[in-house]
């Protein structure tokens, strides 16, 4: 069956309006009639009053979307012959991965996709997760014949949370298609809103494979920079002139220390894993990456009971506050912070963690992580500040004002580099 834009102009729906979810679905509505659709009431409640809570979509963009429908309700669906799946991939206690928001989908588009519609996929997965886990569902509940009736297409998301400037139309989309005409169909109507343009993969499991190592490839540098730290750290050298210095070499990559957690970087590498795993191969080098960054919260922790012994010990009554919950600079985003690694070691030793977060809300960090996350309030309060997170309210408050909100020999440490190394007293 082959099809055009033309000969089959696609009526989109959108499974899932998170943060790669609801951009495309604004995006895709500039061109197209569009229904985005989340189980979450409330969410689609709150983006029919035109807000977008993570901040990805704004106001002005939401109210231009007059060809975009918000539903919870599944039978409006059924107008739709192209669906696009963008429901989160976590990963579950034992760092494996949870298929299953991707099954709940893949079994409610089941329930209503007709003959020649087409589903694409865009949450991240192992190679060969789409064909092994999704179509079958999409068979069985449909009862239609997979490539016959309809087809399937993985176009891996590479939207970054917070980043305003590298935006759904500037940044290249990776393309694929399960027979050779849908799959120049697909890259078509990605093609059609993608002003960077697309990359038309062979197959969907190269398309899935292309996307589960962008992040395990960051993840593996990181790890690597996070592994010098610690080294030098034991050897009494500053970690962030030392790559300063080397990164007057122009080929320098230039990866910093730090906390990796977020719904990518964090999880992706363990999809790979996984997969590496059941054909009988066990990886060393990713998995040894994974378990250094995950290792980074309690190493913070470390360093600051250390500096607090210093300067007259612990005790319960000893309270740090944590400027900073989620896993990255000037977004809501609290999916997979590390920074609660930090606040789960200081706790191990009976120590008070307060936490700020002007990005943040409350009552999320309380569901999540069951959090009460405090206001700045009077100064001289703690014996030791962590800036965990470099949101921009932090760098404007100032590394004054923030040893202002310590004890007149507080321990301020720095995560992110802020600020100077002579203005706190420990850095990463």
């Amino acid at each position: 069956m082959s099809f055009t834009l033309i000969s089959r102009p696609p009526v989109l729906g959108i499974i899932g309006l998170g943060y790669v979810g609801l951009p495309l679905a604004v995006t895709f509505s500039q061109k197209y009639p569009t229904f985005g659709y989340d189980i979450k009431a409330d969410r689609i409640a709150a983006l029919r009053a035109g807000h977008d809570s993570s901040l990805e979509v704004s106001d002005e963009e939401l109210r231009a979307a007059t060809n975009l429908t918000y539903s919870n309700d599944v039978t409006d669906l059924r107008r739709c012959n192209v669906f696009i799946v963008t429901v989160p991939t976590p990963i579950n206690a034992h760092k494996e991965p949870d298929l299953t928001p991707l099954e709940s989908a893949s079994r409610l588009l089941g329930s209503i996709i007709k003959v020649g519609d087409i589903v694409i996929y865009e949450s991240t997965v192992y190679p060969g997760a789409t064909e092994e886990v999704c179509v079958p569902l999409l068979e069985q509940g449909s009862r239609l014949v997979f490539n016959q009736d309809f087809f399937v297409g993985y176009s891996p998301e590479r939207i970054n949370p917070g980043d305003h400037e590298h935006r759904l139309p500037t940044i290249k989309k990776v393309t694929s298609g399960s027979t050779p005409d849908i799959a120049l169909y697909i890259d078509a109507l990605y093609a059609s809103i993608i002003t960077a343009g697309t990359h038309l993969a062979s197959s969907i499991r190269v398309a899935e494979a292309a996307k589960v190592i962008e992040n395990t490839q960051r993840d593996v540098n990181i790890a690597l920079i996070n592994e010098l730290a610690l080294i030098f750290n034991r050897l009494g050298i500053d970690t962030e002139e030392v790559l300063q210095a080397a990164g007057s070499k122009w080929n320098f990559l230039p990866f910093r220390p730090g906390l990796v957690g977020g719904h990518c970087i964090g999880v992706d590498p363990y999809y790979l894993t996984h997969k590496a795993q059941a054909i009988g191969y066990h990886p060393e080098v990713i998995l040894a990456g994974r378990r250094l960054n995950d290792s980074m919260g309690a190493f913070i922790a470390t360093e600051v009971i250390k500096r607090l012994s210093q300067r007259g010990g612990i005790s319960t009554a000893t309270r740090v506050l944590i400027l900073g919950l989620t896993f990255k600079e000037n977004c809501p985003d609290l999916r997979n912070t590390r920074v609660v690694d930090i606040i789960k070691e200081l706790n191990e030793y009976g120590i008070q963690c307060a936490v700020h977060d002007p990005w943040v809300d409350r009552a999320e960090a309380a569901s999540e992580y069951g959090l009460q996350l405090v206001e700045l309030g009077t100064p001289g309060l703690y014996d030791a500040i962590i800036i965990a997170v470099a949101h921009r309210q932090f760098i404007a408050l100032g590394s004054a004002a923030i040893r202002a909100l310590g004890k007149p020999n507080a321990v301020i440490y720095d995560v992110k580099y802020l600020f100077p190394k002579s203005d706190v007293d420990g850095r990463l």
